[in-house]
């Protein structure tokens, strides 16, 4: 996935860096390694991060709101809090990400994967999960209400997921 070629320049390597509280509004970290990064409280409003990788980061509270992470791997990352709202995370990778009480109003999750991903308590309104894999995501009171979501969805066992005649409408679990 990382395969570089170094006509087009270093890619950026700042895994297990400390970055809380830093200021990346409008970053450009096409590609970048932040494996193992602490990005607490980070400030990446409108960064363009597509096909980076963040596993297992800490992103505590970090604010990504209209950032560009297509393509971009977060496994097992620290989403806890996290302000996602209409970022673009179309065939992210979430796997095992926490995403409790994170704010994704609006997101594009068209073809993401998050599965065993937690997003307990989280606000996906209004947010796009057409394709999105969420097997064995935990979603315990997550509001999910005007989601856009179709047949390739796939949701955790036992949710109500949306029917046809519903407008692929949902509201809030408990």
């Amino acid at each position: 996935m990382f395969d570089h070629d170094d006509t087009e320049g270093p890619v950026t390597d700042l895994r297990g860096r400390r970055l809380v509280r830093a200021h990346l509004e409008g970053a450009e970290l096409a590609d970048a390694l932040l494996d193992r990064a602490n990005l607490r409280q980070a400030q990446l409003r409108h960064a363009r991060a597509p096909r980076a990788s963040f596993v297992a980061a800490r992103m505590v509270r970090c604010d990504l709101q209209r950032a560009t992470l297509t393509d971009a791997d977060l496994s097992h990352a620290d989403l806890s809090g996290a302000n996602l709202r209409d970022t673009d995370l179309a065939g992210a990778r979430l796997v095992g990400a926490n995403l409790f009480g994170a704010d994704l109003r609006g997101a594009d999750l068209s073809g993401a994967t998050l599965v065993r991903a937690t997003l307990e308590v989280a606000t996906l309104r209004g947010a796009t999960l057409c394709g999105a894999d969420l097997t064995h995501a935990r979603m315990a009171t997550a509001d999910v209400r005007d989601v856009d979501a179709d047949e390739d969805t796939r949701w955790p066992a036992g949710v109500p997921w949306p029917r046809r005649h519903d407008g692929l409408r949902m509201s809030v679990w408990r």
